[in-house]
């Protein structure tokens, strides 16, 4: 719905755990703060012309004082932003014991024990949510709140905007899996959950599969109508439930290709490995990326294809992810100890066969990565999406390089045709997977890459961005 306030845009309120920015204080006492350049940003990039935004979130440090409060405002105002406060205790708990030890697990089809206080903790910080942008929201905004930080805001929100005589359309996207009703059932809070998320005029999910499990547990837990494919009705009201595939900025990742500081990283990365094929591999440091399956079955891989000795180098990009949590600590030192056993085992003079790099790369010295490389390994045990396989496609424009991909990320469910998929689980049908990688003919890859090509291209961030607020605008019709 336009708005005559604002030249005929739409005023869209955009609600995240954490603000897409980065606020830091300066010497003089004040604040500064600068917007990222990636995610949620540039999906939302060319809804500018159509729409207004405001974005709220937690700012990511804890400011007590209200001066300081006053200043962190001003600051983030100057990008549309608003600071939604927590103490730090309370944002400890909501972010790392409840939404990442309780919901994130469980979300992938991990086992889980309630913690009482974790979950005390996630309702505080979710009503705090919905004060906030209920008091700041005017009659007839969109609203669309992002992940399962906040599963239950479109509920509290409702109950405050209605209070307030204002109605705004409410949109919700989860960006991770949706598991199926069975084992979402074991959650004891599962209910809640689910009825907050229901208070959404509009849930997107990454896959049709993801959004049915979803429309399953709503049916089999609070009796809920179901009409297919894409209608809930919940206490008097009609919610869509649909799938909406999020994208990259493919320009992006081209526009730096285009780098002379890239082209000339490109050129000492090809000599470097100039006899070797190379296999990237890009992934957060979480059990759910399969990163042990990964090295297990590289490792049998070596075995089994001795003729291709110092021909073949794994480059595994390893991101540190939640340090302080002990279950990731172990993770790290688990691969540690398998990188090292198997650079060991199959190391000569002449090279490794695997490069492990447990760091943040450089977006320029990722792109140089991508392009050099003659496939991409991604071994997801379950993923949202994962657009790490976006990203590659989108730098081998020239080298036409293979996807090899697990069945058990989002991404599948559409790239399937124009990559290898495997079980992650499964060692041999991984290792063969790699083979078949490497050894593919030329006009082969080329039309694999093409029909890639042809789906990130027009799946970009930005019509997934504009699909979901088109689709939003209709229900203030």
């Amino acid at each position: 719905m336009a708005d005559p306030r604002n030249g005929g845009k739409r005023n869209l309120i955009i609600v995240s755990n954490r603000l897409p920015l980065s606020v830091k204080q300066t010497d003089d006492g004040t604040y500064q703060s600068s917007i990222s350049s990636g995610g949620l940003v540039t999906s939302l990039s060319g809804l500018t012309k159509s729409t207004t935004f405001k974005w709220f979130g937690w700012p990511g440090l804890q400011v007590d004082d209200p001066q300081d409060r006053e200043k962190v405002s001003k600051s983030l105002a100057a990008h549309n932003a608003v600071a939604v406060f927590l103490d730090q205790k309370l944002a400890n708990q909501h972010y790392n014991c409840f939404s990442n030890q309780i919901l994130w697990p469980i979300l992938h089809y991990q086992t889980v024990t309630l913690n009482e206080s974790a979950w005390e903790s996630y309702k505080k910080v979710n009503e705090l949510f919905a004060e906030s942008v209920a008091d700041a929201a005017s009659d007839g905004d969109l609203i669309w709140v992002h992940d399962y930080h906040l599963m239950l805001l479109p509920g509290l929100l409702r109950k405050r905007l209605e209070e307030q005589g204002k109605f705004c359309a409410i949109g919700f996207s989860l960006h991770t899996p949706f598991p199926a009703k069975d084992f979402w059932r074991a959650l004891p809070v599962r209910k809640e959950l689910i009825e907050g998320i229901l208070a959404s005029d509009q849930v997107g999910f990454h896959t049709d599969e993801y959004k049915q499990n979803f429309m399953d547990s709503c049916h089999s837990l609070l009796e809920a109508t179901i009409e297919p494919p894409d209608k809930i009705r919940w206490k008097g009201r009609w919610i869509i439930a649909d799938s909406f595939i999020v994208g990259i900025d493919p320009q992006k990742f081209e526009d730096t290709l285009q780098k002379p500081e890239v082209i000339s990283r490109i050129k000492e990365l090809e000599e470097v490995y100039k006899d070797k094929k190379v296999i990237i591999g890009v992934d957060r440091l979480d059990y759910i990326k399969g990163l042990t399956l990964k090295l297990k079955a590289y490792d049998a891989f070596l075995d089994e294809h001795k003729e291709l000795k110092n021909k073949v180098v794994l480059i595994q990009v390893a991101v540190p992810s939640r340090e302080d949590v002990k279950e990731y600590q172990d993770l790290e030192t688990e691969i540690s100890t398998m990188v090292g056993k198997i650079d060991g085992k199959h190391a000569t003079p002449d090279g490794s066969p695997l490069v492990y790099m447990h760091r943040s790369v450089p977006f320029t010295e990722l792109t140089a990565l991508y392009a050099v490389a003659d496939a991409c390994l991604l071994t997801s045990m379950r993923d949202g999406m994962n657009l790490v396989c976006f990203e590659y496609v989108a730098c081998q424009a020239k080298k036409h390089g293979v996807l090899v991909l697990s069945e058990f990320a989002g991404a599948s469910s559409f790239m399937n045709g124009g990559c290898i998929t495997f079980h992650p689980a499964n060692t041999k049908e991984l290792s063969d997977a790699i083979y078949r990688a490497i050894t593919m003919r030329p006009d082969e890859r080329e039309s694999n890459y093409n029909q890639l090509r042809r789906f990130i291209d027009k799946n970009t961030s930005a019509r997934w961005g504009e699909t979901f607020i088109e689709r939003l605008t209709k229900c203030t019709a």
